[in-house]
């Protein structure tokens, strides 16, 4: 029940969000609507891992060869984390989004935070968040950790 919760206060936050833009895509879309979702899901996937025990470390981490969504720490695992956010199934999961070398990428990426922060770990992690945002009900998220 908490987690419905959490999704709907959070839903109701991205409503207001959108609503603020201006302008709308060629597809009928409002203008910003792909940042605004992914922005969400991104928060509320936070809130589901730290929910889980695990402490994040950095968001949205870019450095010359992509992007982590978060950074987590889960125990002695660091866990660099994709997020994937989307309104339907109409074009497959949120999951299955994420490709083979996507999560090359997402490896990679993760050994580049942990030197450029100067940190060891035992363990590396790639773990995928997909949210899916339908257009009437609260959000689901599902986590499969160690996808990569």
């Amino acid at each position: 029940m908490g987690e419905e919760r959490t999704g709907r206060e959070m839903d109701r936050e991205m409503g207001r969000e959108m609503g603020r833009e201006m302008g709308r895509e060629r597809d009928g879309r409002p203008h910003g609507h792909n940042a605004a979702l992914g922005s969400y899901g991104e928060r509320l996937a936070e809130r589901h891992l730290a929910g889980l025990g695990m402490v994040v470390l950095d968001r949205n981490w870019r450095c010359d060869i992509g992007e982590l969504d978060l950074v987590l720490r889960d125990g002695e695992v660091l866990v660099a984390c994709e997020v994937k956010t989307r309104t339907s199934l109409d074009y497959g999961s949120p999951h299955e989004a994420v490709t083979a070398e996507k999560l090359g990428r997402l490896r990679r990426l993760a050994v580049r935070w942990l030197l450029e922060h100067d940190l060891r770990c035992p363990d590396v992690r790639v773990d995928v968040v997909g949210v899916l945002r339908p257009r009437r009900g609260p959000s689901v998220v599902e986590h499969v950790a160690g996808v990569g």
